[in-house]
């Protein structure tokens, strides 16, 4: 039975859960940290780790799409960033670190972001981007917003994308326009039918949504918006939040049951937001998450094309920016010590995918779908 309390006269809201509100349970039995796997796999695509970028350009490059592939994640491409902007996106990503550091307000940082996001998508570039990372050999994806799937996507696919990836920051399988003059929304199960590559989108925040952006055929749903502490502002900004342990576990329970309706169709379930240490991917997993998404927890890698800042998407829309750009505490650290170790660190902040191993062998588990049945218990 769901948890309702009442918040006035006559009106009941739904008590929900963050990761940090829940603890994972041992069970009666341990395991040596090497006999236990990460891996997870995605269609056919499969990976040494349950990563997956977030797709901001604080963090993801080709180059460090490349990196992350050869060390058992998956990076994904903003293809409406800077890389398909400009082309000299580092220059361009330089001056931006400059201006952060020099001092300049939140807002003009934002502004200055804005601006470099002004500039139109070329696909010369675009293809270029991907195919840096095609040719590396490690899996290749890349993001679109619904509003750009359809013009974009025929470009990527071209140039070799293999997971493609639509992400707003809430997405749905159902877009009602009210002006006959707007552009014909995004029909996600028409779209998805007509492609031969896996679709994950997202994000959704309830069981419902869940369930419905499944039955349009998409190979993976993700799970909030990227939230991330004093980053992103969607709760400000448009009062909408997600408690993620409750909203990671509704999808789940989606997925079960889209598993019986269709007679065994697996449709993966990827956590997007308030994971800032390896402890919050355990917790992800625990709730039933096949994979993470992570951005911030990467930013602070040597490799990162940010140079210790951070920002979403959403930093960059035109008239309702939904996230500021942020430096994130200095570390010296790359990318593989950050997701494999060896760590000084006591905070979960590096080797965090190391962490997740001790986590599966202390609890008892040999892999991540025996994991997402461990027990939870919420605190007080």
């Amino acid at each position: 039975m769901r948890d309702l309390v009442e918040i006035g006269m006559g009106r009941t809201a739904r008590r929900s859960y963050d990761l940090d509100d829940i603890d994972i349970v041992p069970s009666r039995r341990t395991r040596s940290s090497k006999v236990v796997s990460t891996g997870w796999q995605i269609d056919a695509y499969r990976f040494d780790l349950p990563l997956v970028t977030h797709p901001t350009d604080a963090v993801v490059s080709p180059d460090t799409a490349v990196s992350i592939g050869k060390l058992g994640g998956l990076g994904v491409l903003n293809a409406e960033g800077l890389w398909a902007r400009h082309a000299d996106a580092e220059s361009v990503l330089a001056r931006l670190v400059t201006a952060a550091k020099d001092g300049a307000e939140t807002g003009e940082v934002v502004r200055l972001l804005q601006e470099l996001h002004s500039a139109s998508i070329r696909t010369d570039l675009l293809t270029e981007a991907i195919r840096t990372v095609r040719d590396s050999g490690v899996t290749v994806a890349a993001r679109v917003s619904p509003q750009h799937a359809a013009e974009l996507t025929p470009h990527l696919l071209s140039a070799g994308v293999e997971i493609l990836v639509v992400q707003g920051t809430i997405v749905s399988a159902e877009h009602v326009a009210k002006d006959t003059s707007e552009d014909d929304p995004l029909n996600l199960k028409d779209f998805i039918a007509d492609l031969d590559v896996p679709v994950i989108a997202g994000g959704v925040s309830d069981y419902r949504t869940a369930m419905h952006l499944m039955r349009t055929g998409a190979a993976g749903v993700i799970v909030g918006h990227g939230y991330t502490p004093g980053i992103t502002s969607t709760d400000r900004v448009l009062g909408i939040g997600v408690p993620m342990a409750t909203a990671i576990i509704d999808a789940a329970a989606a997925r079960r049951d889209y598993l019986d309706e269709t007679g065994g169709r697996y449709v993966h379930v990827l956590a997007d937001g308030g994971i800032s240490c390896s402890g919050d991917i355990a917790k992800a997993i625990a709730c039933g998450a096949d994979a993470v998404m992570l951005g911030a927890p990467l930013a602070s890698a040597h490799e990162a094309p940010g140079k210790g800042l951070y920002w979403t998407a959403a930093a960059a829309h035109p008239s309702l920016p939904r996230s500021r750009v942020a430096a994130l505490p200095g570390r010296e650290v790359d990318l593989k010590t950050l997701l494999h170790g060896p760590s000084s660190d006591a905070e979960g902040v590096v080797n965090l995918f190391g962490a997740l191993r001790r986590a599966l062998a202390k609890t008892g588990y040999s892999d991540l779908k025996e994991f997402q049945r461990v027990g939870l218990t919420v605190r007080n």
